[in-house]
């Protein structure tokens, strides 16, 4: 089974930072596309931003501007540095990677989720 592990989350002021990390932590063949998305309380789970493995971007707009993702494919670990945070980006934050296993096939995963507070 592949595991895919969050770090980062936490509590700050609005207008401060986090950076989130997301580590594919189990051996594979390779790491495709990797995502964040995140649930607000009593809200659907919504798209933040998205990475390729070639490093193509994108991002929703309500986060445009100020959130940033990146990755090293070296680590299979992929980041989120959030900046200009708001109360409304309150969320449980996940990470999903879609991954080749050697095990044969490859399939969608998602990471356990990290909360982040912002506070007013």
């Amino acid at each position: 089974q592949v595991q895919l592990v969050e770090s980062g989350g936490g509590l700050v002021q609005a207008g401060g930072s986090l950076r989130l990390s997301c580590a594919v932590s189990t051996r594979v063949v390779s790491v495709g596309a990797m995502n964040w998305y995140r649930q607000a309380p009593g809200k659907q789970r919504e798209f933040v931003a998205g990475i390729t493995r070639e490093l193509a971007t994108n991002y929703a707009d309500s986060v445009k501007g100020r959130f940033a993702i990146s990755r090293d494919n070296t680590k299979n670990t992929m980041y989120l540095e959030m900046n200009s945070l708001k109360p409304e980006d309150t969320a449980v934050y996940y990470c999903n990677a879609d991954c080749r296993r050697y095990s044969g096939g490859r399939s969608n995963y998602w990471g356990q989720g990290t909360q982040v507070t912002v506070s007013s």
